[in-house]
């Protein structure tokens, strides 16, 4: 992890990077004193976490985190302040953390295991199939060489988990005969696929066992999957709606909606 310590008391600074720093979880530490250089390194360069003072001069430690959130929502805060009535708005910010000076290395080894903990319950990409189907990796759509390489995907996670062939793949994709070339086709959105996924470091949801094409349906948070196991979102009729193969899923989730 990349971690960034802010404190405009020189030794107070001290003391925190290095308890930072005694973490194994932590690659680099970078201290700062002031708040605007503190974000202006953030502009440059990614952070995992962010130990902020919350009651320093100038923009001060609350408002630092509001930018930080903005240019980096990854990044993870962790107030570390001396005055506990700085909690409900330190928390009402979504912040990991928040130490009571003085700070030990084992308070902020508590924190950082938590946010592993946090990060490993998240899953790396969310896709939406009520409605129409889309793919967001970090918030962003994720993007696909061709719309047959996102239809793909798509009847990949219709499939939840389940192997199927290249022949049931080109029977769902396509509704003409020309099987040998649709096969060869599939191959190359297979490619495709794969290149989307390695773009955002995700590239073992794609999975082969022999003849069998899947997905790990575990690594992605999916309305569709929520729905077939707590009932929530609540369905509203409409699918993968872009797709016709999926209308056949779309009837099972009406009837499971009117039981």
């Amino acid at each position: 992890m990349i971690a960034i310590a802010v404190d405009d008391e020189h030794l107070m600074l001290g003391a925190l990077t290095k308890a930072v720093k005694a973490s194994p979880d932590i690659t680099s530490v970078a201290s700062f004193t002031s708040c605007e250089d503190a974000l202006d390194f953030i502009r440059s360069t990614p952070v995992d976490v962010a130990f902020l003072d919350i009651n320093m001069r100038g923009m001060g430690g609350l408002a630092l985190a509001e930018k930080i959130i903005v240019v980096c929502p990854d990044c993870r805060i962790v107030f570390c302040t001396g005055h506990e009535e700085y909690a409900i708005p330190a928390f009402k910010l979504h912040a990991s953390g928040y130490l009571m000076k003085p700070i030990s290395a084992q308070d902020v080894q508590t924190e950082i295991d938590n946010i592993k903990g946090i990060r490993q319950k998240q899953k790396p990409l969310t896709v939406k199939c009520f409605g129409n189907f889309e793919v967001y990796a970090r918030g962003e759509k994720l993007t696909f060489k061709r719309s047959k390489t996102k239809e793909l995907f798509a009847f990949l996670v219709d499939r939840n988990g389940a192997g199927v062939t290249v022949a049931e793949i080109g029977v769902a994709l396509w509704e003409n005969n020309e099987e040998q070339k649709n096969q060869n086709y599939i191959h190359q959105l297979f490619r495709d696929l794969r290149q989307a996924l390695e773009a955002v470091g995700v590239e073992e949801i794609f999975q082969r066992n022999n003849y069998f094409y899947s997905i790990n349906s575990e690594k992605l948070d999916c309305d569709y999957y929520e729905y077939l196991k707590s009932g929530k979102p609540e369905f509203r009729g409409e699918y993968m709606s872009q797709y016709s193969w999926a209308e056949e899923t779309c009837g099972l989730l009406w009837e499971k909606k009117n039981k």
